[in-house]
Parts: C-alpha cells; sequence; structure tokens
C-alpha cells in the first residue's frame, strides 16, 4: 500500500437561496488571487479538491467562460498538484435548472463533457459534492434553492444528482477513460433513545443512499427500495441498478458534530434542540455532548464505509471551528487515526486539509451574511496568513514534531464536553494518550485576577500552564527571570504587564536566548519610537522585536476598561501565539478579527428564523464548541414526515 497522501480543499461553495447565489471562492478572494495556489503547493500537498463549477463557468447562463479555471487549473499543473475537479458544490446549477428540473442531470453531464475535453489530463472528479447532505438542505429543510420540504421532493434531489454524476462520468470516461469518481459525502451515525430507534434506523439508513445508488446496491431486496418505490420512482431505480457508476474512491466527510442523538425526554434539552416526525416529538443534539464515552467519531465511521464497500477511501474534509490548538488537535487525530486503520488493513489513501482559506457564514447556513473562521490560513485581514494549522499538516506525512499543545486530548475527549445529562453508552473507545510532559505556556503577571483569568482560559482550552506572580521592586523587574525560565522551560511566555515596547523587548530578548516565544500585552497604547524601528547600525545586531515576540497594545485609556481580560481578545491572542506570530499588532480591533473565538466552552447557539424551518416549527442548530461552522452537515433541525 502507498503512503498515505495529504490533499487539500478550499471551500468552494456556490449555492443558491431565495436572495441569489453565495459564492465562497469570491468571498474568501481566492477568486482573485492566484498566489494562493503556491502557498498551497508550499504544504506539499499531493492533490486537490478544486472548484471548476458549473455555476461559475456558465454564471451568465449557457456560454462558458473558461478564463478563470484555465489560469488555475494550469498553475495547478505547473506546481505538481493534482486536481480533484469539482462540478457542484452544495449548488444546484445556473439559473437555468435547478435539483428538482428534469434537465438537470442531462445539463450536468452536457457540462462534464466540456470540461473533460478543455481538460483531458484532469484524472480525478467528483461532479456532485455531498448529494445527499445537498438534497436535505435544499429540498428536505427548505434552506436553499428550491426550497422544497418534503420527502418525495428529498428523493427526486437525491436522483437528480446521482443521474448527473452517472452522466458526467460517462461523458468525462469517454474522453479519460481513467477518469476516477472520487465520491464525497457526510458520514454520521444517528443515536437514540429505544422509543426512537426506528428512527434512527431510518437515518442510519438513509445516509448510505448516495453511495449505495452508485454501487447499484438499491435492488428490490434493499431496505430503502419500497419506501423510495412509494414515491413513484421505482423505474428509475431500476434504470440506475442496472447501470451503475461505482466510485473509484468513496470520500469520507465527518464532523466532530457529524453524529446524533434523538431523545423523546424534551425537558432535558433547550428548546432550540426540538424537533420530531409525524408520530413524536424529539430533541436532536450532538452525540458528542451526550454520549459517554463518546461514540467511535471519524474512525468508527471510516470503519463502518470500509466494510460496507471495501472500496478505497479517502478523508476528504477535515476541519474544526476552534480555537487553533483544538484545531490542530483534531487534524492530527484524524491523520493518527488514519494511519492507524491502514495497519489494520483499510485502505484508506489520503486525508485532506479541508478549508485551506476559511469560511464564510456557515453559522447561518448560507443563507445570509455570517462570521468568517480561520481555516489553515487566514484571510480575515485580506491576505492568507499561515495558521499553525499549515506547519501542522506540513510535518504530518513525515512524522515531524508537533506544536506542544497538540499533545493534549481535545475537548471531545474531555468531561466537559458533556452539557447534557450523560447518556450511557456501551461501547468500548480507545484509550487516551498516554500522559506526557511536554512544555507548559508560563503565565506571568502582577494583577492575581488577571493572571487567573487567563489560567482559567487556558484551562477551558486544555492547554498546559503554570502561573508566576510578576513581583516588582521600586518598579524594576526582579533579576531572577532568566532563571525561572530555565527552571520551567516553557514553550512560550504570556507576559500581561508590560509597561511599554521597551519594557516587552527587554523580556523577550531574554525569551529569545532560550527559545521561548512570547506573547506581551500592554494595557494603554504603544508604538515603537522612530529610532527603535530603524534598522541596527552594525551587522548581526538585533532587531527591535527579537523573533518570537507578540507584543499587543490593548488601546486602554480614561473611561476604557483594560482589555487584557476579554475573552475575545484573550482568545484570539491565544490563538496568535499558537500560530507564531511575532512583531507589534498595533490595534485590538485587528488582533479580534484575526481568530474564530469562543466564549467559554458551552455550546453555540445558531438560531433560525420559523419562516426557513420545514412546516414553520421551530428550529435550530445547537453548534458544539468545536464545530460551531460544520455542525449543519448532520444537523436534523425540525424533521419533516419523513417516516413512521
Amino acid at each position: 500500500m502507498d503512503s498515505l497522501e495529504l490533499w487539500g480543499g478550499v471551500e468552494c461553495t456556490v449555492n443558491r437561496t431565495a436572495t441569489g447565489y453565495s459564492d465562497q471562492v469570491r468571498l474568501s478572494g481566492h477568486h482573485d488571487r492566484i498566489a494562493d495556489l503556491d502557498l498551497f503547493a508550499g504544504l506539499g500537498l499531493s492533490a486537490i479538491r478544486y472548484p471548476v463549477l458549473w455555476e461559475r463557468v456558465m454564471r451568465e447562463g449557457r456560454v462558458a467562460d473558461w478564463s478563470w479555471t484555465d489560469e488555475r487549473l494550469g498553475r495547478l499543473r505547473k506546481l505538481g498538484i493534482r486536481p480533484i475537479a469539482g462540478l457542484v458544490h452544495h449548488g444546484s446549477g445556473p439559473t437555468h435548472t435547478h435539483l428538482l428540473d428534469d434537465g438537470f442531470a442531462a445539463g450536468l453531464g452536457d457540462y462534464a463533457r466540456q470540461v473533460a475535453e478543455r481538460y483531458p489530463w484532469i484524472e480525478d472528479w467528483t461532479p456532485v459534492n455531498e448529494p445527499v447532505t445537498t438534497a436535505r438542505f435544499s429540498a428536505l429543510y427548505g434552506h436553499w434553492y428550491p426550497h422544497a420540504r418534503d420527502e418525495g421532493a428529498f428523493w427526486l434531489a437525491l436522483f437528480n444528482q446521482i443521474d448527473g454524476t452517472r452522466a458526467a462520468m460517462r461523458a468525462i470516461r469517454r474522453i479519460n477513460p481513467a477518469a476516477r469518481l472520487i465520491q464525497t459525502d457526510d458520514l454520521g451515525r444517528t443515536y437514540a433513545t429505544l422509543i426512537l430507534g426506528e428512527q434512527a434506523a431510518f437515518d442510519n439508513l438513509r445516509r448510505w443512499a448516495g453511495w449505495d445508488l452508485l454501487f447499484g446496491r438499491i435492488t428490490p431486496d434493499h431496505p430503502l427500495w419500497a419506501r423510495i418505490g412509494s414515491f413513484g420512482f421505482s423505474d428509475r431505480l431500476r434504470r440506475i441498478a442496472d447501470d451503475p457508476c461505482p466510485p473509484d474512491m468513496v470520500g469520507v466527510n465527518h464532523y466532530l458534530t457529524s453524529d446524533r442523538f434523538l431523545d423523546h425526554r424534551l425537558q432535558r434539552y433547550p428548546p432550540r434542540s426540538h424537533g420530531g416526525n409525524a408520530c413524536r416529538a424529539y430533541a436532536d443534539v450532538e452525540a458528542i455532548r451526550v454520549l459517554d464515552p463518546p461514540p467511535p467519531g471519524l474512525v468508527g465511521a471510516l470503519r463502518e464505509a470500509w466494510d460496507r464497500y471495501g472500496t478505497p477511501i479517502a478523508v476528504t474534509e477535515v476541519h474544526n471551528g476552534c480555537t487553533r490548538e483544538e484545531q490542530l488537535r483534531w487534524a492530527a487525530e484524524a491523520w493518527d487515526g488514519c494511519v492507524t486503520l491502514r495497519q489494520a488493513g483499510v485502505d484508506i489513501r489520503a486525508v485532506t486539509a479541508w478549508s485551506l482559506l476559511g469560511s464564510q457564514g456557515w453559522d447561518t447556513l448560507l443563507t445570509r451574511p455570517g462570521t468568517y473562521e480561520p481555516g489553515v490560513f487566514d484571510i480575515s485581514h485580506g491576505v492568507p496568513r499561515p495558521t499553525a494549522l499549515a506547519s501542522l499538516w506540513k510535518g504530518l506525512p513525515t512524522g515531524a514534531e508537533r506544536h506542544p499543545v497538540v499533545h493534549a486530548p481535545g475537548w471531545w475527549r474531555r468531561q466537559e464536553r458533556l452539557v447534557y445529562p450523560a447518556i450511557p453508552y456501551p461501547i468500548k473507545t480507545p484509550p487516551l494518550r498516554d500522559a506526557r510532559s511536554d512544555p507548559v505556556l508560563l503565565i506571568w503577571s502582577n494583577n492575581d485576577a488577571l493572571a487567573q483569568a487567563w489560567s482559567e482560559l487556558c484551562r477551558n482550552r486544555g492547554i498546559a500552564h503554570c502561573v508566576a506572580a510578576c513581583e516588582t521592586r521600586d518598579g524594576n523587574r526582579p533579576p531572577d527571570m532568566a532563571a525561572m525560565l530555565d527552571s520551567i522551560e516553557p514553550w512560550a511566555l504570556a507576559h500581561l504587564d508590560a509597561e511599554n515596547v521597551a519594557d516587552a523587548i527587554g523580556l523577550a530578548r531574554v525569551c529569545q536566548d532560550r527559545r521561548v516565544a512570547g506573547l506581551h500585552l500592554i494595557a494603554g497604547r504603544a508604538c515603537l519610537a522612530p529610532n527603535d524601528m530603524s534598522p541596527p547600525v552594525q551587522e548581526g545586531a538585533r532587531s527591535p522585536i527579537p523573533p518570537g515576540a507578540l507584543i499587543i497594545p490593548l488601546g486602554r485609556e480614561g473611561g476604557f476598561a483594560d482589555r487584557r481580560s476579554d475573552p475575545a481578545v484573550m482568545n484570539a491572542a491565544l490563538d496568535l501565539l499558537i500560530d507564531g506570530q511575532d512583531g507589534l499588532h498595533e490595534t485590538a480591533r485587528s488582533l479580534v478579527g484575526s481568530s474564530s473565538t469562543i466564549d467559554g466552552f458551552g455550546a453555540t447557539t445558531l438560531q433560525f428564523d420559523d419562516a426557513m424551518t420545514a412546516h414553520g416549527r421551530q428550529a435550530a442548530i445547537t453548534a458544539a464548541v468545536g464545530d460551531a461552522a460544520q455542525t449543519w452537515k448532520t444537523a436534523v433541525l425540525s424533521r419533516p414526515l419523513q417516516i413512521l
């Protein structure tokens, strides 16, 4: 078996709602930055999931504009990165068609022919990304165009996407017989109380429907045959079963909140989680927040997919919308889990660093403007800045040393993940990693309350740390700082009481001599004097701000609060420190804008209007901290009349 490959992917959704199209490639600025591709190449990617989207190439109607894709795909080819061409990504095609249109599949097949004729060298294809998920959100829950809300529409939307995939691959393989189909979908498992077992069983069967159709498995003896046939699709089922299009690789997308738990005891959960089917109301929450021990998660999903299909697998999206260390831990755990499964005989070919440039608006399901969430690169200030994920992903294939914060268990492995009354889950889960004595973060302050606030933040984020009092004598720093660093050997220092830039630089040089990173907070406004910023006169002289020193003046003035204990500022500053950022950050506003932040470790609630929900019932997604932007993948909202 070849070595595990590292793939990448830009969040490239072009979806349609009642207000028009939303284009993630434009929202991230990637549309106008071809230089991004060179940044991606620096990660060592073997392949990249890349948009050649129907809606973008034919956005003005039925006439193709290839200028953007010509330039980008040509650059990828020169860089030696294999593109996995995506033709529809949570979309419904250009304005002349949609998921319930009889012409959707044929139209997608014709578009695929044009793409293959223009780029016959492309071998890997994903004509439709996540067809089951897209059908649910477009035709079962009504959030995306064409905003249908019934099960018959769901199956029709799914059939059109599957037939579109079949038509696309037929057309592509006439031009390139070696073309491979890499079929993606979100794969989560539904757990439930006994009284809701039938609903959970249905959910766990339906999640395979897209792949089962392509593999030609939905035949008269399949448990979904009669139900789908009851909506008038028996002939269509037979045509697909007689002429299947089995994927060459199963692309599994799985998020920390992909697994769900259904509970009929509504009083145990907040109203925002309440939904139901035709017979019973129930709460739908993240399984990771209620099952104890936690469910098998990604590793379990991969094992299930392998047992079901025996076809090579790629993990086609790995992303965790949280603070930086949790993003790092999830990526490392996903990679390590795949390595372990490969050793056990599961044919996993690749792991994908998803959301290379982050994502926009997933906290609103792309139905209206939302927030930006950083990825491997942070583009919150217009220019891609590598986060700590960049060095982690680059080093994973070679077993490079990882950041000290990576080795601690993620929030999904800690008991504070349980925000609802725990439900015993009788399964053997892999043991946690053995405890390690990794370097800690040293918190240094003469303000006990401030130091404790930072200590609590680190505890919530699972960052090993220690607190040292910053005692002073007559305004002078005690002379034993170097000895303290030598004794504790931290990976970084959080210096919360810098009086000014010069004070921060002085301590930063002590840290530099010991290769310790430093975060230095200044309560007031500060800047370097012109002389400080001038180049050193002597060759080899030290720069004004040593490498590894991150200095943040927080702009405190009369009448304004001390922002050193502002949770948003604290989280963002820690993210930047973990990212290895240094230098002088001149404004607190830019600091907060550069990172995804959370307020404590309670669940983040994404509330939606009643008009968006199935049958007008109240609906919402309760997004677990650490995966807020991606919970939409499997959240059921108010479930339509699906079963019973």
